[in-house]
């Protein structure tokens, strides 16, 4: 059974910290091969929001929910999005991204959700509401598309 978790950075406990820190090194830095300044400051800001799905005591999932102003202008947006290699195909990722959008609709309602997506995961996204914005660009040497999903 998935439990799922949402808690601000005051309220992460330094075993959730960690296993949050380790998973997405180990996907984002370690299985993609990109180096790039992980811990960025945005995990203290106040409003942030960490999305976590845990089975049973491992962190399988997880989504961090980033007020307006914080990335985007007045927009809230939702990154480090990841499914560990156990939960993959089974669905996790469309969950939590559902988790997360419902997470940002209930702290920032009525406002577009922007987010940076992997240019191989543009479908993924359309599929969940999410549209192109502009351009792809290289950021960390990987590809990526800013997309948005109307509030």
């Amino acid at each position: 059974m998935i439990r799922k978790i949402s808690k601000s950075f005051a309220q992460l406990t330094t075993t959730e910290l960690y296993q949050i820190l380790k998973l997405r090194v180990d996907i984002f830095v370690v299985e993609q091969e990109c180096a790039y300044p992980e811990l960025d400051n945005l995990d203290m800001n106040v409003d942030t929001r960490h999305i976590m799905f845990y089975e049973g005591e491992e962190l399988i999932a997880y989504a961090r929910c980033l007020a307006p102003k914080v990335v985007f202008d007045t927009n809230p947006a939702i990154g480090r999005v990841l499914v560990s290699q156990k939960g993959r195909g089974r669905g996790l990722a469309q969950e939590l991204m559902f988790e997360s959008i419902r997470e940002s609709e209930s702290f920032w309602p009525n406002k577009n959700i922007k987010l940076s997506a992997q240019t191989y995961l543009l479908d993924f996204y359309k599929n969940l509401g999410f549209s192109p914005i502009g351009e792809a660009y290289l950021e960390d040497g990987i590809e990526h598309q800013d997309m948005f999903k109307d509030g």
